[in-house]
């Protein structure tokens, strides 16, 4: 293992006067992108957020019919908090679980809109890269002195590049979706197929019914995401006659779902749901499928693969691509990165989220020291921190900031020091993303009307 020097960089430092002029920049502007923006506006650091939707919280519109299994009180950071209650906001009451339209509309918007916030939020940029300035990342001498270039596609299609003195990589892994194939890859054929396949969490019983509805309708993955899709299709099957439903998985059971002893409870009772819904017959599973390939079939598609060790087909008119998420980083490929190999996690973070091992409630508190990279200054924070791993929760994620800003700000006793208490929970699927901008890990109350079953891990 290379070593990384932990240096603070604080911002009244002696050194480079327009280093330390320039702002953080957060890529961003989710839940953990704004909350690294109210510790850092806490501590008087100046920052800038980027964000590519159109608004703070995006990509958490793609999937807000969706309710999430955290209640209020472990979804608001508390720096953010302080920021908000300043202001005369009312916080929801603490033990609901939100919708993630509900998490944007009541919390982030708001936040996005504060003084200390909305000056610095840029909605509608896109972040290209992430380099040095005048450095690839072969060079070393003065390395961490020098500036980091953003490179940026701004709402009118102009590309610029600006500077910052630090960058927070809070972008998240929604749009990432892993490819259908079990090698990692795409299916051989796909382009001809890819008009039929959906992405994780369609709106069942919304946006999406049209397209569903009286439709053979095939669920690939072994997660939560998958499970919650499954129990609103199951449930359109009796309203829309003709509409069928299977769940393709690759194991011989998809027991990872179970989530026996669950503190979160609609998370807890998500395996028992699907269960019941096989045994009934309104939902088909379809085990052991290894899928390599795909084509059309008449008004459909045709999924190719290996059952045990024979060939096998299975046609289907749509698929909802529920295999989990990965993170992005082509965008930083000119900073010096120490990766795992097998997660893509900070390589100190990625014993401590073992999905094999941990669950979302089981995983160490963690801060600066195990998100630091050789690339002095830049983190990645966030469901991105945690790679392709899927036990992550936005209480986490909150850690992670405060810790990472306190370190920029040059307070290591505060950087160094734990503050977080999680609930237990069951172990999350290690094929599914878990929460942060990729909500997989999912299933409501009992309370939740029939119409609105679906819910997200954070």
């Amino acid at each position: 293992m290379s070593l990384i020097t932990l240096a603070p960089i604080p911002v009244d430092s002696a050194g480079d006067e327009r280093l330390t002029a320039l702002p953080v920049a957060i890529i961003g502007a989710g839940p953990i992108g704004l909350a690294a923006a109210a510790h850092l506006s806490q501590r008087g650091i100046p920052f800038t957020v980027y964000e590519r939707g159109r608004d703070a919280g995006a990509a958490i519109r793609q999937w807000g019919h969706t309710r999430l299994f955290s209640p209020w009180q472990h979804l608001v950071d508390d720096a953010a908090a302080r920021l908000l209650s300043g202001a005369g906001w009312t916080p929801p009451r603490a033990e609901r679980a939100p919708f993630g339209r509900e998490l944007v509309d009541e919390y982030l918007e708001p936040l996005a809109a504060h003084p200390a916030i909305a000056p610095s939020l840029r909605t509608g940029v896109a972040v290209l890269a992430v380099t040095r300035e005048g450095m690839d990342r072969t060079r070393t001498r003065g390395r961490s002195r020098a500036p980091f270039v953003l490179r940026l596609r701004l709402p009118d299609g102009t590309v610029v590049d600006e500077t910052a003195r630090a960058v927070i990589d809070a972008s998240g892994t929604w749009g990432q979706a892993n490819p259908l194939g079990s090698g990692g890859l795409d299916p051989l054929g796909w382009s001809e197929v890819a008009d039929r396949v959906l992405p994780a969490l369609p709106d069942v019983r919304g946006a999406d019914r049209a397209r569903l509805s009286g439709r053979r309708v095939t669920v690939v993955g072994a997660g939560h995401s998958a499970a919650n899709t499954l129990i609103a299709l199951a449930a359109l099957t009796s309203d829309e006659p003709g509409t069928r439903v299977s769940w393709l998985i690759r194991n011989a059971s998809a027991n990872r779902i179970s989530s026996a002893g669950d503190e979160l409870e609609g998370r807890g009772a998500l395996g028992t749901r699907v269960q019941r819904l096989v045994a009934e017959g309104r939902i088909q599973v379809v085990d052991r499928f290894e899928i390599l390939g795909a084509e059309r079939a008449g008004d459909g598609m045709r999924l190719l693969g290996l059952r045990g060790d024979e060939a096998a087909a299975h046609e289907t008119d749509l698929v909802v691509a529920a295999t989990g998420f990965r993170p992005d980083l082509g965008i930083l490929r000119e900073l010096r990165l120490e990766l795992d190999d097998i997660v893509e996690a900070p390589r100190r973070l990625a014993p401590l989220i073992d999905p094999n091992v941990h669950s979302c409630g089981t995983v160490s508190p963690h801060g600066y020291r195990e998100l630091a990279h050789p690339e002095s200054g830049f983190f990645i924070v966030g469901m991105k921190s945690y790679g392709r791993a899927p036990t992550f929760l936005l209480k986490t994620g909150y850690e992670q900031v405060r810790s990472v800003v306190a370190w920029l700000a040059g307070d290591a006793a505060a950087a160094s020091r734990v503050e977080l208490v999680l609930p237990a929970t069951g172990v999350c699927s290690t094929s599914e993303g878990c929460c942060g901008d990729s909500p997989t890990d999912s299933c409501a109350p009992a309370s939740v009307p029939a119409s609105q079953e679906t819910s997200c891990c954070r």
